[in-house]
């Protein structure tokens, strides 16, 4: 039997609902909360909430850039292939070498907690065990690395398992940890609106590059759009509704938190795990126990989604001969990217050694965090700023026009930006070598494959734009955007939502 492949990976593999699963294991609300709260309050204190809400408008409008940029361009490659050609070729390959280097790291700031909270369900002592989280976390990630091999679609059934039930748990405690509230901090709107609560600018900028790392991963629907059907609408609707729906639970559980937990004992390196004492609050015993496996299901789902957007990246870049062409090479059976996934999990595993050396779990997870916040904030960044000029001729057409590919969008590019200049200029010299020092290891590739010839940097690539584009159909089919020349009468942008 014949299988259809589209670039050598097998097409209409995925749904729509299968985008939206995978958009939600992507940004690992359980995972992210359970990670990275302690290091979010430590940053914002009570004002945490309000870090998510103005991170979460910006991030919306990068969510519209990729939805409309997808309907441009299918390609594995996502932001890569899309900066490339709607901006410049170097600025392309820095985009998806800042998404290969984040999830790079990832895979030690996913796979730490992985082991840790499956340690905690059993001794808290091992949990405490930096070798022990190492060891746990590799043997999760090595699963998850198989089934990635094995394709798409195994993929995204063991997303609804594990994705279903981490979301249901998480809405049930959470809902349930604010009815029940506690003595650690009475409600207040200040936390939602409280923008002068951050220390000024620089104390702003750092919560808010924190916040950026709990969205990160919705995007994986991108990477994944060569094996989804009917793409152009599935990959970014999927992404835009991942990215409302994580950022409701985030709100949500950040509030109960805290209502319940005092904010020294947030800050405890030696407390009980954050989510343990918020499920415990709900229901003694046992309630943190389910809070825990919830975290776990969502720690090694996300590791699978992102093992998903590095390799699918470096799959897209081999095929352009902008890395070694081996990276471009699928497995004949299974039409995925083997030799992009064996060297990620070699150097993965790699990483999870090295990075012993930093100390323990939790610091581990403080320069992780940061520096992959480094890194998104550029691809987010150059994708804001691509989709204004792909769609630069039909952005003044009409006011949906203008809002969501053109202002909305660069809104949020100008936020990642300055996200990314702010912390360059405040965070400690480790984060900086980590993230700008994994970066600045591109500029081998690029420069040697750029000089041999790589077709991906000739002057005379195709460009994107969209009024000139065969793949917006009519132009854009069934969505209403409005087209060149048509005028404002020919309807406003379909949101799809």
């Amino acid at each position: 039997m014949s299988v259809e492949t589209r670039g050598g990976l097998r097409a209409n593999v995925l749904s729509g609902f299968d985008t939206v699963i995978m958009a939600l294991a992507g940004s690992a609300p359980a995972y992210s909360l359970a990670s990275t709260t302690a290091v979010l309050v430590g940053a914002a204190g009570l004002v945490s909430p309000a870090a998510l809400l103005w991170c979460a408008i910006p991030m919306l409008g990068i969510a519209w850039a990729f939805n409309y940029l997808g309907r441009l361009d299918v390609n594995a490659g996502a932001s890569y292939s899309w900066v490339g050609r709607a901006l410049h070729p170097a600025l392309g390959f820095l985009s998806g070498w800042s998404l290969v280097v984040s999830a790079t790291i990832f895979m030690v700031a996913g796979s730490l907690p992985a082991g840790q909270y499956t340690l905690s369900l059993f001794s808290d002592s091992a949990a405490h065990n930096t070798w022990a989280c190492i060891a746990v976390g590799s043997v999760a990630f090595l699963v998850m690395a198989l089934l990635v091999l094995l394709g798409a679609r195994i993929t995204a059934h063991a997303q609804w398992i594990m994705t279903g039930i981490e979301v249901a748990i998480l809405v049930v405690f959470g809902i349930a940890a604010l009815v029940h509230g506690g003595s650690a901090a009475t409600f207040s709107w200040s936390w939602l609106w409280g923008f002068g609560h951050f220390g000024g600018i620089s104390g702003f900028a750092g919560a808010a590059l924190i916040a950026a790392f709990y969205f990160w991963g919705w995007d994986v629907t991108a990477n994944l759009s060569e094996e989804t059907s009917n793409s152009k609408k599935n990959s970014g609707l999927g992404g835009l509704v991942g990215v409302v729906a994580v950022f409701a639970l985030f709100e949500i559980v950040t509030i109960a938190v805290n209502m319940i937990i005092s904010q020294k004992d947030i800050n405890d390196p030696n407390s009980a795990p954050l989510l343990t004492t918020l499920g415990n609050t709900v229901w003694p015993g046992t309630g943190g126990k389910i809070l825990v496996i919830a975290v776990v299901l969502s720690t090694v789902a996300t590791l699978e989604t992102t093992l998903i957007q590095v390799t699918r990246s470096l799959f897209a870049m081999g095929r352009d001969k902008t890395i070694p062409a081996a990276f471009g090479k699928s497995h004949s059976r299974w039409q995925t990217p083997w030799v992009a996934i064996v060297v990620v999990v070699v150097v993965s595993l790699g990483l999870f050694v090295a990075s012993n050396s930093l100390g323990s779990v939790t610091k581990i997870m403080g320069y992780a965090v940061a520096a992959i916040g480094l890194q998104i904030s550029i691809y987010y960044a150059l994708a804001g700023l691509a989709v204004v000029v792909a769609y630069r001729k039909l952005v003044l057409k009409s006011v949906s026009n203008a809002i969501f590919v053109g202002l909305w969008p660069l809104a949020g590019a100008v936020f990642m930006a300055f996200l990314f200049v702010e912390n360059c200029m405040t965070l400690n010299l480790t984060t900086i070598l980590i993230g700008l020092g994994a970066l600045a290891i591109g500029i081998i590739p690029m420069a040697y494959y750029w000089a041999n010839g790589s077709d991906y940097y000739r002057p005379g690539a195709v460009r994107l734009d969209a009024t000139a584009s065969d793949e917006v159909d009519a132009l854009y089919g069934e969505s209403t955007l409005t087209a060149a020349g048509t005028g404002s009468s020919g309807g406003g942008l379909a949101t799809d939502i």
